[in-house]
């Protein structure tokens, strides 16, 4: 089959949102399927386009022997919504022009168009659905505009929710079929569209050749966070309320996000064992990782179907997880034995997590790391998913 995948986020980005949208590329690559990627000039989690890519409205390359077709869009990293819905709705825009390219087109057999940006991917249904007539998949890892809502961004009932909500109808009524990153995503899509072939499709890893790993009482204990620090995660609230030098243990972060000038500040002028070490890319992190004795994955509120990559970004490495939340992610820490549990914004429960963990017995905490590795291997095995994906879309 000809694949094409719309997203805004791909390969050099770093993070959960390019990580799983190359993941899917390349696993569809190494499974015979051709394909190609349509996508803006990379500039995320920086919010500036890098820098072989600047002064460019269009161009094509490959990666990974991967054709990707970018396009110019607005990039920022700015709060403010006006400015992020522009960055988003640019690229919307300049996804018409690759409609110019009718051949080509008409010579795809399946489009994959991710969701969010639910502004693009709007308008890539329009250009491919309803205009090509292609079959399309809707990939759809957070529910817009209901994840919208959560995070006080926009306002239930004002006129923006209703327009969102129309978009969102629309592109699960248009399209073939859906996959979705969480239970509850796929449950809400059959909510509106009952008769909708679903795939449950999450943001699984490769697996990889872990050292064993024991817990050791001659240093501190080392926590992890690698992704974005944003809103929806207040890394900054946390290490300001969240003493990791007074619990024996020590926090390294990667990464970035709009609040990254604000966490280098108060790590400089606050001695809370909290250590910044900038941006890796994909492979050098997944070693990276392996240093570590659990990782945090934090977010603000609960949102709605949402279950954070990062979980799936530990198991293979064997990491075990401080999860701060609910929904989905917190049952799946909970039901496999990968890690310990705490609210969203409970930060003394979480500090309770890190004293448990600090004082776990080599056997204890041996067992959590062969229970990550055993649910990589299994349950959220990369390669089984794949495989059964490819059937899947086959058979549209």
């Amino acid at each position: 089959m000809r694949i094409l995948i719309v997203s805004f986020y791909y390969l050099p980005e770093l993070g959960a949102a390019p990580s799983r949208i190359t993941n899917l590329a390349e696993g569809l690559r190494d499974r015979d399927q051709e394909v190609e990627v349509l996508t803006c000039m990379p500039n995320y989690p920086k919010g500036r386009i890098f820098e072989n890519y600047r002064k460019k409205f269009s161009m094509c390359e490959k990666l990974n022997g991967i054709k990707v077709h970018r396009y110019w869009t607005y990039a920022t990293t700015s709060r403010n919504v006006f400015l992020r819905l522009f960055s988003m709705f640019s690229f919307a825009v300049a996804v018409w022009f690759f409609a110019l390219k009718v051949r080509m087109i008409k010579k795809y057999d399946r489009i994959i168009i991710q969701s969010p940006p639910i502004l693009v991917a709007y308008s890539a249904m329009i250009l491919f659905k309803c205009l090509y007539r292609r079959t399309t998949i809707l990939n759809v890892s957070d529910l817009w505009p209901a994840s919208a809502v959560e995070l006080g961004a926009v306002k239930e009932g004002s006129i923006f929710y209703k327009v969102l909500l129309y978009i969102e109808k629309f592109l699960y009524r248009k399209a073939n079929a859906v996959m979705g990153q969480s239970s509850v995503i796929l449950q809400h899509v059959l909510s509106l569209e009952a008769s909708k072939t679903t795939f449950l499709y999450r943001n699984l890893q490769h697996g990889v050749e872990v050292p064993a790993k024991v817990i050791s009482k001659c240093r501190k204990f080392r926590i992890v966070y690698a992704g974005l620090m944003g809103v929806a995660q207040d890394i900054l609230g946390l290490i300001k309320t969240v003493d990791f030098n007074g619990l024996n243990a020590e926090l390294h972060l990667y990464g970035g996000g709009n609040q990254l000038e604000d966490i280098r500040a108060y790590i400089s002028n606050h001695e809370r064992h909290v250590f910044y070490h900038g941006f890796l890319d994909k492979k050098s992190m997944v070693q990276e990782l392996m240093k570590y004795d659990a990782s945090i994955v934090p977010l603000v509120v609960s949102i709605t179907g949402a279950v954070p990559s990062k979980i799936f970004d530990l198991l293979p490495v064997g990491v075990p997880i401080l999860f701060c939340g609910g929904g989905e992610g917190a049952e799946i820490v909970r039901n496999y034995k990968i890690g310990l549990v705490a609210d969203s914004g409970d930060y003394v429960a979480l500090m309770n997590n890190i004293k448990t963990f600090v004082g776990m017995k080599e056997e204890e905490y041996g067992k959590l790391v062969e229970n990550c590795l055993n649910a990589s291997r299994n349950d959220f095995c990369f390669e089984k998913q794949m495989e059964e994906f490819v059937n899947f879309i086959k058979n549209l």
